[in-house]
């Protein structure tokens, strides 16, 4: 919190849990939600940026950092309801809506869910869970990478009990195969990502919101197709955003960055403060 001047951190009661939330800045309301394995932190290289034209609100996700880890409800539609108790003891009757990755997902729930408080919504390298993610190999095809942690992460207890104490292994493997830039992670930033997931609860409450995926599926099928304006941006995975939203949007554009990585908002901060803030004006 140090190093975000004009900052606070903060703790809400909200859907039977207690959410951490950062917020800063001044104008309309913009929720940031975090993906995994990280937390609120990874959007600290866009926040300053962002709070000179929104009220940032970076939110720990139920099971993620500060925030309460339950024992249940991590679907991303309970997820969403979270987000939207926060907005509104927050005071806000409608806001923008930004996520990347698990993140993302929530963020579509939220869309979806709650169409009436969301003016626009964004999301980046990854989207809701689609019957996609029923075919996706885990074997290494040519050219694409295997992601063995959606299995892994399905696991009951084995993730917690091989990874209490060693989650630095895992967030290491995971900025040098799946980020553009490895360098644009600091050994400080690797560091609290590793502490922030290194209990047996911090791994379980990650592990659900990859266990509830079949549950997402179903609830997307209820689903009517987003009516807000909608901006998608891919890095790595962006020929799949663009699968897992088709049909799912009647207002949707998108923006491929060339070149990137999985965590665009820590690899490539200045492009995302760029098409958020024209996309959000």
């Amino acid at each position: 919190m140090a190093m975000l001047k004009g900052f606070k951190s903060d703790f809400a009661e909200v859907n039977g849990v207690r959410l951490h939330y950062v917020t800063g800045g001044q104008g309309s309301p913009l929720v940031l939600l975090p993906g995994w394995p990280r937390t609120w932190y990874q959007f600290h290289k866009v926040m300053p940026a962002l709070a000179r034209h929104h009220q940032v609100i970076a939110v720990d996700l139920r099971g993620m950092g500060d925030s309460d880890k339950p024992l249940d409800g991590y679907d991303k539609k309970t997820m969403a309801r979270d987000v939207y108790e926060l907005v509104r003891a927050l005071g806000h009757d409608q806001v923008d809506v930004a996520g990347e990755d698990i993140g993302s997902m929530v963020a579509h729930s939220f869309a979806a869910n709650h169409p009436e408080a969301t003016r626009k919504v964004a999301l980046w390298e990854a989207g809701h869970p689609t019957e996609i993610f029923n075919e996706i190999r885990m074997l290494p095809q040519p050219g694409q990478p295997a992601p063995w942690w959606f299995a892994f992460n399905m696991l009951d207890r084995l993730p917690g009990r091989l990874l209490e104490g060693r989650f630095r292994f895992v967030v290491d493997w995971l900025i040098d195969f799946q980020g553009g830039d490895p360098k644009a992670f600091s050994e400080e930033t690797r560091a609290i990502y590793a502490a922030a997931y290194d209990t047996p609860d911090a791994i379980r409450g990650g592990n659900g919101w990859y266990q509830t995926f079949q549950q997402d599926i179903a609830d997307l099928k209820d689903y009517p197709a987003l009516t807000m304006p909608l901006l998608g941006i891919g890095g790595m995975y962006y020929e799949l955003l663009l699968a897992q939203l088709e049909g799912l949007a009647v207002d949707a554009r998108f923006v491929e960055l060339k070149g990137a990585g999985h965590y665009l908002a820590e690899e490539r901060p200045d492009d995302i403060v760029r098409e958020l803030v024209a996309f959000f004006a």
